[in-house]
């Protein structure tokens, strides 16, 4: 999959593809032709229980980076 960072475009363009809507299309036009087509996908819902277990999770990650570099070193 290809990743556009909106960081990245032009703030005019950025704003016109951050609001498009679900289901809505954008077609990319070069030269007169269809050069691409993208559809709004409805925004990802948050997840509650697994926001509620990150300091956990950051916990493990940092024990076992830990782990790792006192392997190595």
């Amino acid at each position: 999959m290809k990743r556009i960072d909106l960081d990245d475009l032009p703030p005019k363009l950025a704003q016109l593809l951050a609001g498009v809507e679900e289901g809505e299309e954008v077609l990319l036009v070069q030269n007169g032709a269809v050069a691409g087509r993208l559809v709004g996908a409805a925004a990802p819902k948050p997840e509650g229980p697994a926001e509620a277990s990150a300091p956990e999770n950051a916990a493990e990650i940092f024990e076992n980076f830990r782990a790792a570099m006192e392997d190595d070193f």
